[in-house]
């Protein structure tokens, strides 16, 4: 599959592995793979967000200022229809659980972890009246 990238929202992972990272997110949150330049780099798609895998040996990675290599707060943002399921159902499959169901304002979510220690959210939005 080639997405447009043009029409896409893209994210840069910076990862150590990307063929594990290519597994998980196809095999736990439903993304497809657009383009793979294992270990280099991958691109992988889920709705209009484009999510580019960056290995060690990318320009992507190799780009970052030593100063900001370190892991940061930020992460990508999934809505599920039934954050309890779901997170049954990835911590059935192994995936790194990093944090319990919190409840908020706006909806429920919990985090996860890909292979290379990026946070994922994983949250269901509160009913709207």
């Amino acid at each position: 599959m080639t997405a447009d990238v043009h029409a896409l929202a893209g994210v840069r992972y910076v990862v150590d592995d990307v063929p594990a990272a290519i597994e998980f997110y196809t095999a736990h949150l439903g993304f497809t793979v657009s383009t793979a330049f294992p270990p280099a780099f991958a691109d992988v798609v889920r709705g209009p967000l484009r999510l580019l895998l960056s290995g060690p040996a990318s320009s992507g990675a190799r780009v970052t200022p030593a100063d900001a290599a370190g892991c940061g707060r930020n992460r990508i943002h999934l809505i599920v229809d039934d954050v309890d399921a779901e997170r049954e159902r990835l911590q059935r499959a192994g995936v790194t659980l990093r944090s319990d169901i919190v409840s908020g304002p706006g909806g429920r979510q919990f985090l996860v972890a890909d292979p290379a220690g990026n946070l994922v959210e994983i949250f269901e939005p509160t009913a709207r009246g």
